[in-house]
């Protein structure tokens, strides 16, 4: 049975949330589009996801973050046939509303992101850059940002 690209990334990432980083399982986080340049992901809002005052927890949406910069940077490592470890070595947000739906995180920095995989690659050491994610709430906000992360991104090539 084929299946698309975006079925094998979503397999992969609940895969992933099983076996190595339950909390992304948990929040049960869909990637509804991702190429070279952007990845673009949902984490529904729901009981598993909500706090007290009934929008997305804070922790709902640093998973939200952590996995659009961190499955764009697996994805691109993957499709050049080399493995890296990847890790983020710090992270700023701004919180500008209260998502109370569905959150879309997206990632627009596939470019940047494929230059440190090609930089760590070529030097073997650890690259660092910083990577913006932002996150909407469509059904009651459209593109407003509802939140920003830069989260730092820390890629290595992984030889042998």
């Amino acid at each position: 049975m084929f299946s698309s690209p975006l079925a094998r990334a979503n397999q992969h990432l609940s895969l992933f949330g099983f076996l190595k980083v339950p909390m992304i399982g948990w929040c049960r986080p869909k990637i509804l589009s991702i190429d070279d340049k952007h990845v673009t992901m949902k984490i529904p809002l729901g009981r598993r996801t909500k706090n007290h005052l009934n929008s997305m927890y804070f922790g709902a949406l640093a998973v939200g973050a952590d996995v659009a910069g961190g499955f764009l940077a697996m994805a691109m490592a993957e499709q050049r046939g080399v493995k890296i470890s990847l890790a983020f070595k710090s992270v700023q947000a701004d919180f500008h509303k209260r998502p109370e739906g569905d959150v879309i995180f997206t990632c627009q920095d596939g470019e940047k992101i494929s230059a440190m995989i090609g930089n760590a690659i070529e030097t073997g050491e650890r690259i660092n850059q910083p990577v913006t994610i932002v996150a909407t709430c469509p059904s009651l906000h459209g593109d407003e940002a509802m939140a920003t992360f830069e989260l730092t991104l820390s890629v290595k090539h992984i030889t042998g």
